[in-house]
């Protein structure tokens, strides 16, 4: 009998983990169940220097959410893509090259990825604050659903990783947390997003790359699981792929987290390519919560930090012409997928200057 009191959902199933034998990267796992005392926090937090230092990337385990939470909400984040007719979704659909701000729907084809290609994966972005706009018909019975879990994402993930971060840099447990407040100015959003097989000549003309080589542009990504394999990263060693594990989450950080740390921590490339033989034909279905600092955050190394004092910072550009988190925010948005992108000086490196900062993008 169905419940009462919880809206059902239609069922999302993904591919099966692929059991092809791929190059995965080694990536740290934490616990975050240990944050609970001074003791774990203290602990995890090296473990999170070292993560963060070597690859830029690591799983959270123990975050709080069950796997049944889990599947639940990875069935809500179809609806957006599968629930709603075309029409409605034009009616929801926003405009980020315009407005800097991705909210509401990202449709297929909006941006260009290489030799003419278009992309072919739809976005339903989501402000934190749920309840402050509209969403689609389909959609709305879940909002209680989509709330908690951004609220739980932002309160009890986020801002546990923030105090282990502080504390890595020897600073004090609220720093970033303070830098993260749900309720300031900010766009910190909740993201569904589908891949769509693409056909074989676009694989061809894009060699396998269903989005370049780039680092996010936020503070810290948190990125759900699922099964079906194609997120690369770039490590030492080379393009490396990142492995499935039920119920856990990446994460990584972005740009601004590396203007604050002076390059300590360096946002890690990373890419989406074409899936394993075995899962190609297939959706791929991706939750993330994307966080951003306060709007008015200048991003400038914290000097405070005993660690960046011992061990120096690389600046982007000078502390006086530093963008503010917004100004990095809509230059970046706005760009992104529309700019013409010059060649590097690097091989396979094709270039962009933002705010009189390069912004390199991996092909």
């Amino acid at each position: 009998m169905p419940s009462l009191t919880v809206p059902q959902t239609p069922r999302y199933v993904p591919a099966l983990p692929t059991k092809e034998k791929l190059q995965y990267a080694d990536l740290a796992i934490v616990d975050l169940s240990k944050a609970a005392t001074a003791e774990g926090r203290a602990e995890l937090a090296v473990e999170l220097r070292e993560a963060l230092t070597s690859h830029g990337f690591c799983y959270i385990i123990n975050h709080g959410y069950t796997q049944a939470q889990n599947e639940r909400m990875f069935d809500i984040a179809d609806i957006p893509m599968s629930g709603v007719p075309e029409d409605e979704k034009r009616a929801y659909t926003g405009d980020s090259k315009k407005t800097g701000i991705f909210q509401g729907y990202k449709p297929r084809q909006y941006w260009h990825i290489d030799a003419g290609v278009r992309d072919q994966h739809e976005h339903y972005n989501c402000n934190r604050h749920v309840y402050s706009l509209m969403h689609p018909q389909a959609l709305r019975p879940f909002l209680p659903d989509i709330d908690a879990f951004v609220r739980h994402n932002h309160h009890d993930i986020l801002h546990k990783i923030c105090r282990l971060m502080a504390l890595s840099l020897e600073l004090s447990e609220d720093t970033f947390v303070k830098l993260h407040d749900f309720d300031a100015p900010g766009v910190s959003y909740l993201r569904f997003m589908k891949y769509f097989p693409r056909s074989e000549e676009e694989e061809v003309q894009t060699k396998n790359v269903w989005m370049k080589g780039h680092t996010d542009f936020g503070s810290i990504t948190l990125l759900w699981s699922q099964p079906v394999a194609a997120l690369q990263i770039q490590t030492k060693e080379g393009w490396r792929w990142v492995k499935h594990i039920e119920n856990a989450l990446l994460m990584n950080i972005g740009d601004s987290m590396e203007f604050l740390t002076g390059g300590f921590y360096k946002a890690t490339i990373h890419r989406v390519v074409q899936p394993p033989i075995d899962q190609r034909g297939y959706t791929r279905l991706s939750m993330i919560y994307f966080s951003f600092l306060n709007d008015d955050v200048k991003l400038v190394p914290l000097m405070d930090s005993p660690v960046l004092q011992r061990v120096g910072v690389k600046r982007k550009c000078e502390d006086d012409v530093a963008p503010t988190m917004k100004a990095w925010r809509v230059a970046r948005i706005s760009a992104y997928g529309a700019s013409d992108l010059q060649k590097g000086t690097e091989p396979g490196i094709e270039e962009e200057v933002l705010n009189g900062i390069v912004v390199k993008h991996y092909n």
